[in-house]
């Protein structure tokens, strides 16, 4: 679904919830709201100095930041309101309400995707530690998982989507994953790494050379914060040998 039918089926759900709303008897004006709907996400802070990253603009950084990130955290929050207040309505029409909880989905996907990005920046992106180890024994080679890691990358430049090393728990292994429209990387998995391959998070720099932001991207990788990442999944979902 593109951003602008995504912005048509909004449109219908707002109309949905106000028609709802006009219809709705007095007691239903001042509704007992879900916790489950709080809709308090905040956004986290920038860890590093986007003025100091190699090959990526401070503009560039700021403009997806405050733009896409943020745009994201609020939308989410807006969401959740609208689901709150849909719940407690018994007579709101399943289908706007499976609308909402689609486009929460993609949002949550979009805060949780943009702050993993986000975070895993500001590094020198010299890779050492634990995570390389892991992902050579994965991949034969860290050689051999970097050059699979950018084609994956690359087969969604000028689209929509994102690149994740993840780990699966289901398999207790870790791959690459293509990643469409904020949602579609497997559900029994944890990121490690999340590429952005939207153009707004390249194309104010790089124009339609996707390939240029990806090397800007490996070579500002804070392998430390990984390596972090790494340990609380072998701490949560790997039992001692």
């Amino acid at each position: 679904m593109t951003e602008v039918d995504r912005r048509s089926a909004m449109g219908i759900v707002g109309v949905g919830l106000a028609a709802a709303a006009a219809g709705a008897p007095a007691s239903a004006q001042a509704p007992t709201l879900s916790p489950a709907f709080a809709g308090n996400h905040t956004p986290v802070p920038l860890g590093f100095d986007p003025a100091k990253l190699t090959g990526m603009s401070e503009k560039l950084i700021r403009s997806h930041y405050d733009n896409n990130y943020i745009g994201s955290v609020r939308t989410l929050n807006m969401i959740e309101g609208r689901l709150a207040v849909s719940l407690a309505d018994k007579d709101f029409p399943a289908i706007l309400y499976g609308g909402l909880k689609r486009e929460e989905l993609h949002r949550s996907g979009s805060v949780i995707l943009h702050e993993l990005y986000f975070g895993a920046l500001g590094g020198d992106g010299a890779a050492a530690g634990d995570v390389p180890k892991a992902i050579a024994a994965a991949f034969g080679s860290f050689a051999a998982w970097d050059t699979e890691f950018r084609r994956t990358a690359m087969s969604l430049a000028g689209g929509s989507g994102w690149c994740v090393l993840a780990w699966n728990i289901h398999t207790a292994s870790l791959h690459n994953y293509w990643a469409w429209d904020h949602m579609h990387q497997p559900v029994a998995s944890v990121p490690l790494i999340a590429l952005d391959m939207y153009e707004h998070a390249y194309h104010m720099d790089y124009g339609i050379a996707a390939a240029k932001y990806i090397d800007a991207f490996m070579a500002n990788l804070n392998w430390e914060e990984i390596n972090r990442r790494y340990r609380r999944v072998l701490g949560t979902y790997v039992s001692p040998a």
